[in-house]
C-alpha cells in the first residue's frame, strides 16, 4: 500500500464526497482523485464505484475505510493533547426519549465535547456502525463480528397497543401506526393492513393510538402507568435486549471511552 494518498481516500470515504475531500486536504478535487487512483492501483483494488451523483465505497473500501479510520483516530489520540473530535451517537427512538436521557445529562455535566446523536431505525443503525457513520450506537442488534462487537445492556418487552379491544387474530383489519417498514407488525400479522401511519416519533405514535387512530408494537418501557389503553403481551412479540454496540477497538479512543464509562458505571 501507498500510504501517502490514504488520507485522501479517507476523507473522501468521510464525507461520500471528493470536492469535500479536496477542501479539507487544501488541494484540487482533481488531485484527490488522482491519489486515491494511485492507491487503488498499490493495491490492485477498486476501493470506491465513481458517478456523476455520489460516491460509494466497494466491500474493499469498506474494510479499508474502518480500518483506516481506527489508525487515523489512534494516532490523534497519540499526538493531540487535546482531543476535540465530536462524538457521533446512533440511537433508536424508544431509547432517545426513555432511557439515554439520563445518561446524556450525567455525561454533558461532565463533559463539553460536541455530540451528534441522530435517531435511526434497526437497519440504518447497523448500516452506520459497520461503515463508520457513528462512533457509538444503541438498538436491539447484537453484533458480532471482527470490526464491531456489542455489549449487552439491559432487557426490553414489546407489546401490542390499542386503544379499545382489538381481535388479535386479525391484526390486518386496523390501521397500523409504525415507525419504519421493519416494524414488528409486519412480523406479526398474517397480511398487511390497508392503511399505514409511518411515523418516527415514539411520542406521536403513542399520541396517535391513545386518540384511537390505529394500533402499534412498542416496548414496554415508554408506556406509563394508568396510560387507559388495552396492552396485549403477544406470545409472537419477540421479547429483545438493548446493545451498546462500538468498532473494535484495542484501545478504546478517549471521545468514545468517556461515553462508554458513563453508560457501563453504577
Amino acid at each position: 500500500m501507498d500510504y501517502r494518498y490514504l488520507k485522501a481516500f479517507l476523507y473522501t470515504a468521510e464525507y461520500a464526497s471528493f470536492s469535500k475531500a479536496a477542501e479539507q486536504l487544501k488541494i484540487a478535487q482533481s488531485a484527490v482523485s488522482r491519489q486515491i487512483k494511485l492507491l487503488e492501483e498499490s493495491l490492485d483494488e477498486e476501493l470506491i464505484m465513481r458517478s456523476s451523483k455520489k460516491v460509494l465505497l466497494t466491500n474493499k473500501g469498506k474494510e479499508l475505510f474502518l480500518v483506516a479510520k481506527q489508525f487515523d483516530e489512534m494516532t490523534s489520540d497519540i499526538f493531540q493533547k487535546e482531543d476535540k473530535r465530536a462524538l457521533k451517537i446512533g440511537i433508536l427512538n424508544g431509547l432517545l426519549k426513555n432511557w439515554f436521557t439520563p445518561y446524556l445529562i450525567k455525561y454533558c455535566k461532565k463533559y463539553s465535547r460536541e455530540l451528534l446523536i441522530h435517531i435511526e431505525d434497526q437497519p440504518q443503525l447497523k448500516a452506520g456502525i459497520e461503515d463508520g457513520r457513528y462512533d457509538i450506537t444503541f438498538s436491539t442488534d447484537n453484533l458480532q463480528s471482527e470490526l464491531v462487537s456489542s455489549l449487552k445492556l439491559f432487557h426490553e418487552r414489546l407489546v401490542l397497543i390499542s386503544k379499545d379491544e382489538i381481535d388479535i387474530e386479525n391484526l390486518h383489519l386496523y390501521r397500523w401506526i409504525v415507525f419504519s417498514g421493519g416494524d414488528n407488525l409486519y412480523k406479526i400479522s398474517k397480511k398487511p393492513s390497508e392503511s399505514i401511519i409511518t411515523v418516527d416519533s415514539i411520542d406521536t405514535i403513542l399520541s396517535l393510538v391513545k386518540s384511537n387512530l390505529g394500533i402499534a408494537v412498542v416496548p414496554d418501557h415508554v408506556l406509563k402507568k394508568n396510560e387507559n389503553l388495552n396492552i396485549y403481551n403477544l406470545k409472537t412479540l419477540p421479547d429483545s435486549d438493548i446493545y451498546m454496540t462500538t468498532l473494535n477497538y484495542k484501545q478504546m479512543p478517549a471521545h468514545i471511552n468517556e461515553m462508554t464509562s458513563i453508560i457501563t458505571s453504577k
